[in-house]
């Protein structure tokens, strides 16, 4: 593989992670409730789901995937199905809203790192369509004489990276807006938004067709 190829990768992926979708939103939703913490362990859940896309991709489990219209749709729907539970869930919060009470005892609500974590493994694994960009890119970025499976985890890793800075720079600037972020009325508004938001990202991988 050469260097050429690598920043050429690093410029399609970049441009993929910095796209919106349901990681950022995660990232917005997650910082101002319950820390920057909470939040770099968000990514380190996108990042693990980024090895096992590639593991899958490098092990053929993601061709199975995607040629098997079953397969293909039990992970599709499942996805669906967690970013919706995610946005409605949300979305309760905001209608319920945040009393005087629970607005002075914040880390109550505050997820553990655990638990941030796992919502973004989740977020990511459950996504098909890093898969199908990985089968596509492989190919494409890989040179014959390279060893594939070195060569695949190497371009897993350039991804990762590149989601670990620009998810870790979004972190940053977000927990310095703290007294914002914890104030009740915009923690109502910003559960709002991210709810509507995951349910639209819900619906739009449910609607998804690969092109095959």
């Amino acid at each position: 593989m050469t260097w050429s190829e690598i920043v050429t990768f690093a410029f399609v992926a970049g441009l993929l992670v910095m796209s919106p979708g349901p990681n950022g939103v995660l990232i917005a939703r997650t910082v101002p409730t319950s820390g920057r913490g909470a939040g770099f362990a968000n990514v380190a859940g996108f990042v693990t789901g980024f090895y096992l896309h590639g593991a899958m991709a490098i092990l053929g489990l993601s061709i199975i995937l995607v040629q098997s219209a079953t397969a293909f749709a039990i992970v599709k729907y499942l996805g669906a199905a967690y970013l919706f539970w995610i946005g409605v869930r949300a979305l309760l919060s905001a209608w319920h809203g945040i009393d005087a009470k629970r607005e002075t005892r914040p880390s109550a609500k505050r997820r553990t790192l655990r638990n941030a974590y796992l919502e973004g493994l989740l977020t990511n694994a459950l996504n098909p369509k890093v898969s199908m960009f990985y089968l596509a890119a492989f190919p494409q970025f890989i040179s014959s004489g390279d060893t594939t499976t070195a060569a695949a985890f190497m371009l897993v890793f350039v991804h990762s990276m590149i989601a670990a800075v620009w998810f870790g720079a979004m972190i940053l600037v977000m927990s310095r807006l703290t007294a914002v972020a914890q104030n009740g009325r915009f923690q109502r508004w910003l559960k709002g938004v991210t709810g509507v938001f995951f349910i639209g990202f819900g619906a739009k991988l449910a609607f998804y067709r690969p092109n095959l």
